[in-house]
């Protein structure tokens, strides 16, 4: 079977998370035949692979959003019908378009993207939004805001397909779109699968975001609402990781019968023979993760510097790369400001080899699924603190069924003193912390394996082919 994996803003350009669930994913099915059809936000980025693309990948096919600033503009006159006309303007307006026609006019018949961002149609449509929605914005404000979000979706419309027997986006949002085009190009059947609810994600980072006018941000969420509806609807099967993940698809109405989770899963044995930290008179907190806001570095930050008052020998180690290299200066910044000698950025380190050197680890995000992090913790007897986010709750204290026991603690996202006071817990009994690190590695080895995950998702595949034949 020849697979399409469709990946926004992750794998092959950057490590760690969904990259090297990808990475890995691909390896374990050397059965199957992959291509990587990549999104991507800037087309610097081009060929600057972080991976060495397994054998099985007999493609990589890049598209970058900021290219759609490149397009010239050709002025070819067309007349939209008043159906075309009618799916445009539920478009503009980021409501639930007939993909089907635009994807006939854009990519079918190459409509100029331009053309429409520039024409009367497009103004008069703005302008009754305007009358209703913003009559005290600026007009210029709302045009330039509108035309950046339509202008990519509508770019990546016009790309060339990839040929595949079926198409696996992993997430909604633009990478939702290709593989419902891709499935429309070449009359083959699409599957989601979500780590995280794709608009969830990024509906808080909207919230926060500093380059979104306030009176535009209701508007932006709408627009990935609407991408991920275009993603859901059509879908032969939408996958998450938890139940949890599952019922929220649901309420943003995806079909129950189409939806279902499959647990990620790690390579137990790769961490299971890590030995316990020999003491050494400190006690050594690891974090594994990307340098990003979502990841609240800044709160760990805090919460270590509240920590080290009363644990003075404790040591943080920061080990994943820079995903946001301005919001990376900022939590340098706050570690000289915090004084905090004992806090180290690693960098990207092998995570089977650094392991070893942790007593327990920290998860401190504000938005997750279910995180790898986590697992690879417990796989190594290292119980963990995490905030209340995806299912860190449910691999903290358990599922139905399991009765393995705590393996950490789950507090709540940013809470700087409920975070320092669960990582004191940790570091004043040694006890305690040993056995909810077994606790854990319990959980993963009768849950969390990377081969029933990927015997999981064959019978995916298996399952969509058979039923679109059918």
């Amino acid at each position: 079977m020849k697979i399409c994996v469709i990946l926004e803003g992750c794998y092959p350009y950057v490590t760690g998370g969904v990259s090297t669930w990808m990475h890995q994913y691909i390896q374990a099915m050397p059965e199957h035949e992959f291509v990587v059809w990549a999104v991507g936000a800037n087309a610097r980025d081009r060929g600057k692979f972080k991976y060495k693309m397994p054998e099985n990948v007999t493609e990589v096919r890049e598209v970058f959003l900021d290219d759609a600033l490149t397009m010239r503009f050709e002025k070819k006159k067309y007349s939209f019908s008043e159906e075309e006309l009618f799916a445009l303007r539920e478009f503009v307006n980021c409501r639930r378009p007939d993909w089907d026609r635009l994807f006939r006019m854009y990519h079918d018949s190459k409509v100029s993207p331009i053309e429409f961002l520039m024409s009367e149609d497009f103004l008069e449509i703005l302008i009754k939004i305007c009358h209703e929605e913003y009559p005290y914005t600026s007009f210029s404000d709302l045009f330039h805001t509108v035309r950046s979000m339509l202008l990519p979706v509508l770019y990546i419309m016009q790309t060339d397909i990839p040929e595949a027997d079926i198409y696996h986006a992993v997430a909604t949002g633009y990478s939702g779109v290709l593989a419902r085009l891709g499935a429309y190009v070449n009359h083959v059947p699409y599957m989601i699968t979500e780590h995280g609810i794709y608009t969830r994600e990024r509906e808080e980072e909207i919230i926060r975001a500093k380059w979104v006018p306030p009176a535009f941000k209701r508007f932006w969420v709408r627009f990935f609402y609407m991408l991920s509806e275009a993603a859901y609807s059509k879908a032969s099967m939408i996958t998450s990781l938890f139940d949890r993940a599952r019922e929220t698809q649901i309420e943003m109405g995806c079909d129950p019968d189409r939806c279902r989770y499959i647990t990620n899963g790690i390579h137990y044995n790769r961490f299971k023979d890590i030995p316990l930290k020999r003491p050494n008179g400190y006690i050594d907190i690891g974090a594994v993760l990307r340098i990003a806001p979502i990841k609240d570095v800044k709160t760990l930050l805090y919460a270590f510097a509240d920590l080290k008052e009363r644990v003075p020998n404790a040591r943080l180690h920061i080990a994943g790369p820079e995903d946001d290299e301005e919001y990376a200066q900022e939590c340098y910044a706050l570690k000289e400001q915090l004084g905090l000698e004992d806090a180290y950025f690693l960098g990207t380190v092998n995570v089977l080899e650094y392991m070893e050197n942790f007593d327990f680890t920290m998860l401190t995000s504000i938005s997750e699924g279910q995180p790898l992090a986590v697992l690879e913790s417990f796989a190594a007897g290292r119980p963990c603190v995490t905030t209340d986010v995806g299912c860190c709750k449910q691999l903290i204290y358990g599922m139905e069924g399991d009765d393995f026991g705590q393996a950490g603690f789950v507090v709540p996202p940013m809470h700087r003193a409920a975070i320092s006071d669960a990582m004191e817990q940790l570091c004043v009994r040694p006890d305690m912390c040993y056995q909810m690190g077994q606790n854990g590695k319990r959980r993963v080895e009768k849950f969390f394996r990377h081969e029933d995950m990927i015997r999981n998702y064959q019978e995916a595949y298996d399952e969509v082919f058979r039923k679109w034949q059918e």
